[in-house]
């Protein structure tokens, strides 16, 4: 599949990695030579020095004979023009990253796709989506869905106290009477670093463990009772920032039912806030004023959001917020670096908005067995979506008899629509999606069981 992605920054840079690990035929092009360079010198991609939104350039990269075209520089207008050129010129999809969330409404999509662009992404959309879902899902500090949430990925951080701490997977695990989650993989500090253990029967939980469970839709519920998180209500919500993804962020908490409190140092901005969303308290102050918090009640805050232009900001609010007891943090930051950090300086969730939009794009280009892809950011793991075909070695095979590498787990099956979590008699067969964790360095190992 031949694959040119138009933007060679931090989004641009993380699909490209995602892609050449499939061995894709990538050709990334910018007018950045340092940022062209450093994807160079990286990853195995073929690299241009241009304008994205010139015939001359888009003719001499072939993209009148490319399978999809990716524009995701940090300019929405250049993405736009570059994306229905490549698509007019020949491009068989073109897929464009915007930053107003209005071009996600149901009739400016069906607008832009009769232009012919056919898919666009918003991060900032994401960033909000995901927000709100990590409000409403308390116990959790990381989500992904699959299949529309048939399967989902929770982690969770073991704090002192849990009824997880010092017991094993097996105990846990046989306290429930049907097999509705699974934990795949526990990032557990050792050595200066975050170690990947994958579950067995007799591994024993921790106190700061950063556990990951598969679980099947709908019962998150049964699974924050275990951990003993199922009486974490947080409605009282403080967000640090009113600009888009702070507005897009409290319109979905106050249609949650949520009580939300915004600050906002710009004056315009927040007559805006206060006019475009009645019922959110809009505080006009600047997010580092620590008194203004306390003048605020953030001692009686369940969770704060903090989505200031400022990463360091984001950083510290949240930090200082842990201090005066709220029970949840989430820290919007813009340098990916910085995603490794969180469990441990005490933040529960750090969000990139372009690294989401750089998977969501990747779950887009997708091609082949594999389906999906999450990296887990704390450790050495992937997760991938295979479907199973026919052919692979993995049909009409026991899960016990597959000889499956020990530095990778099965976690989950879908079978014609069922979310199913699979004991070790479980047989795959042709049609299943299979949901596997392993490390980075496996994946190729993996990959032979799905051809």
């Amino acid at each position: 599949m031949h694959i040119i992605i138009a933007g060679a920054g931090e989004v641009g840079f993380h699909i490209a990695k995602l892609l050449s690990r499939e061995s894709q035929n990538i050709t990334v092009v910018d007018l950045d030579k340092e940022k062209l360079e450093k994807i160079e010198n990286k990853m195995d991609v073929l690299t241009y020095r241009g304008d994205s939104t010139s015939f001359a350039v888009l003719q001499e990269i072939n993209v009148q004979h490319c399978d999809i075209f990716v524009a995701v520089t940090d300019l929405q207008n250049t993405n736009l023009v570059s994306a229905l050129i490549a698509k007019k010129m020949g491009a068989k999809k073109s897929v464009a990253r915007v930053s107003n969330p209005e071009y996600l409404k149901r009739e400016n999509m069906l607008n832009v796709q009769r232009m012919g662009i056919d898919s666009l992404i918003s991060p900032v959309d994401l960033a909000a989506t995901e927000i709100f879902h990590l409000i409403e899902e308390t116990a959790f500090n990381e989500i992904r869905s699959y299949e529309n949430g048939l399967l989902n990925l929770l982690g969770t951080l073991l704090e002192p106290g849990s009824p997880l701490i010092g017991k094993s997977v097996r105990e846990i695990s046989e306290r429930s009477i049907e097999r509705i989650s699974m934990p795949i993989a526990i990032a557990r500090y050792e050595e200066g670093t975050n170690q990947l253990i994958i579950p067995r029967g007799d591994t024993v939980y921790q106190v700061d463990d950063q556990v990951y469970f598969l679980a099947v839709k709908n019962t998150s519920i049964n699974l924050r009772k275990v951990l003993g998180k199922d009486k974490d209500a947080l409605k009282d919500v403080m967000i640090l920032g009113g600009g888009s993804i702070g507005f897009k962020a409290a319109k979905n908490l106050l249609k949650g039912n949520h009580r939300v409190k915004i600050i906002e140092r710009d004056p315009k901005r927040a007559e805006v806030l206060a006019e475009e969303l009645p019922g959110a308290l809009v505080i006009l102050g600047d997010a580092r004023d620590t008194e203004l918090w306390v003048e605020e009640g953030i001692s009686d805050t369940d969770a704060l959001v903090a989505v200031t232009g400022r990463s360091e900001t984001n950083i510290m609010a949240s930090l200082l917020a842990k201090n005066k007891g709220v029970k949840k943090t989430i820290a919007l930051v813009e340098n990916i670096d910085y995603i490794d950090l969180s469990q441990d300086i005490g933040i529960d969730t750090l969000i990139n908005k372009k690294l989401m939009a750089a998977d969501m794009i990747f779950k887009y280009v997708r091609q082949g067995r594999v389906l999906d892809r999450t990296v887990l950011a704390d450790i050495n793991a992937e997760i991938l979506e295979y479907a199973v075909s026919e052919q692979a070695s993995i049909a009409h095979t026991a899960i016990q008899d597959l000889k499956f590498p020990k530095n990778a787990i099965i976690g989950g099956i879908i079978r014609r629509e069922i979310p199913i979590i699979p004991g070790k008699d479980f047989v795959v067969l042709p049609g299943d999606k299979v949901i596997v964790l392993t490390e980075h360095e496996n994946i190729d190992n993996i990959a032979r069981f799905f051809k």
